[in-house]
């Protein structure tokens, strides 16, 4: 804390009474990465369950009719 004249010159830390770590950056890092990973997963495991038996991909017209 520095005064200079009538006026109070107080440094980030000491006026918030306490330090910065950045977690939350961290956290929220983490959890999007999670989500991007279970989003994925569960794309990619209905798209190879569509597939039917002769291997050719399905097209929008036979989902649409259910097989």
């Amino acid at each position: 804390m520095q005064r200079i004249g009538e006026e109070v010159h107080v440094d980030t830390d000491e006026a918030r009474a306490g330090s910065t770590p950045h977690i939350v950056r961290y956290v929220l890092l983490v959890s999007l990465a999670l989500a991007i990973i279970a989003m994925s997963a569960v794309w990619i495991t209905r798209a190879l369950s569509e597939r039917p038996a002769n291997g050719w991909p399905v097209t929008a017209e036979q989902h649409a009719l259910g097989g």
